[in-house]
């Protein structure tokens, strides 16, 4: 099995997830409709993405390893703590632009065509940030 594809499944999912989070924030916090379309969007574009490395979800799922992942142990004391949903947001942003980030760097291996549509959500992403945290000031 190509370990790469455990990192990609990784960040994949890490960023489906924070970006869940967003939308939810801006869906239920904000009642921004066209907001929370963008940020939907944007998830299924990470989906959408992925698919375009011509990775099946069956060897997705064969390289996850959340039971054995070295990683889960390693706790950092600033995840335990959020201060508000401001916090919250600005956390799942970071944690979704980093994963952009790992994607659009390990689509290389794969097909380095879906390399620079990565790049151009995370600063997608880092527009959207802009917008929508200070609507939670």
């Amino acid at each position: 099995m190509d370990k790469t594809i455990r990192i990609i499944d990784a960040n994949l999912n890490r960023g489906r997830e924070g970006l869940r989070v967003v939308e939810d924030i801006v869906r239920f916090i904000l009642d921004d409709a066209k907001l929370a379309s963008q940020i939907k969007n944007a998830r299924h574009n990470i989906t959408d993405l992925v698919q375009q490395l011509h990775i099946n979800d069956i060897d997705l799922l064969n390289a996850r390893d959340s039971q054995g992942d070295v990683g889960i142990e390693l706790d950092c004391n600033s995840e335990d703590i959020r201060r508000d949903v401001l916090h919250i947001a600005t956390a799942n942003f970071v944690r979704v632009q980093e994963s952009m980030r790992v994607l659009e760097e390990f689509s290389k291996l794969y097909d380095s065509s879906v390399s620079p549509k990565f790049k151009s959500l995370r600063f997608k992403l880092y527009e959207l940030e802009k917008e929508i945290l200070p609507k939670l000031v």
